[in-house]
């Protein structure tokens, strides 16, 4: 979907694209990151609210009138100390609260020439990893910048996840080389789907959308992707093909946390030559 600079417009747009996606017996759906308001770090604090609050509201009732799950994107939230969090909220198709994620890494970048963004000026991060039961599959939710960081995705797959729902808004700098690559990643690394939505290109908007979402199975292939316009994409998930490619490449059974925890506590487990002692002659 395409956001806007009205929120109550980028709602009714929800509502829209989530009631089309129910027409194509959709289970599940998942909106955009900041699906509510533009993505720029100076309107944070004007398009804030609490949750519940509107958005929320609206997400309830979209669930619960077309009884579908339903990932929310993401909305700036404002806690009840005055906090803004960039905040995914999931309900269930009862419109019952299943998990909130508050982002946990900030996007902070400075690309010389290119773009320069930083969420930590108004923003804050959340400490936590939503973990939730639904069709079948454990979920987990990264936003956007979260994706870079493999070991958030790794710690929700240790703890059951095999489905991580990705709401992001890369842009086109880093879009281009970088969004299949890290969608792809992180769903080789985990043998686990990754779903991710983005917001629709705005060529009015000052903070320009890659577009591209995705559904990327287990095994790292594509197996639906927008364009950067308007759409939506449908995909048939399977946990029987979790477990098949789970079973076929045992990855995940076969991690040495011994080792990583020990190198993680001594450096001197990693040594310069890669190696303990030097190979005999």
């Amino acid at each position: 979907m395409k956001v806007t600079a009205d929120k109550d417009l980028n709602l009714q747009t929800a509502r829209n694209f989530v009631e089309k996606a129910v027409q194509s017996h959709a289970r599940l759906v998942v909106l955009p990151e900041i699906f509510n308001a533009p993505y720029e770090a100076r309107l944070f604090e004007q398009y804030a609210e609490p949750v519940p609050g509107p958005s929320s509201i609206a997400l309830q009732s979209m669930a619960r009138d077309f009884k579908v799950a339903i990932v929310g994107g993401s909305i700036i939230e404002k806690d009840e100390t005055g906090r803004l969090y960039n905040t995914s909220l999931v309900f269930d198709h009862n419109g019952r609260l299943l998990a909130r994620h508050r982002k946990v890494h900030l996007f902070d970048v400075c690309i010389p020439g290119r773009i320069v963004f930083q969420e930590s000026r108004v923003l804050s991060s959340g400490q936590n990893i939503a973990l939730f039961k639904l069709n079948g599959f454990t979920a987990a939710l990264l936003i956007c910048y979260d994706i870079r960081f493999p070991e958030i995705a790794r710690l929700a797959v240790l703890h059951g996840a095999d489905l991580l729902i990705v709401p992001a808004a890369f842009n086109l700098t880093t879009g281009p080389l970088h969004w299949d690559l890290l969608m792809r990643s992180r769903a080789v690394d985990n043998q686990a789907y990754v779903l991710a939505c983005s917001p629709a290109r705005n060529h009015q908007a000052s903070y320009q959308a890659w577009g591209h979402s995705a559904i990327v199975d287990p095994w790292g292939k594509i197996i639906a992707q927008a364009g950067p316009g308007e759409e939506i994409i449908h995909g048939l998930l399977d946990p029987g093909v979790v477990q098949e490619v789970r079973t076929a490449l045992p990855v995940l059974k076969q991690l040495r946390t011994d080792l990583y925890e020990t190198a993680a506590k001594h450096a001197g487990v990693i040594t310069e030559r890669g190696v303990d002692n030097e190979i005999p002659h």
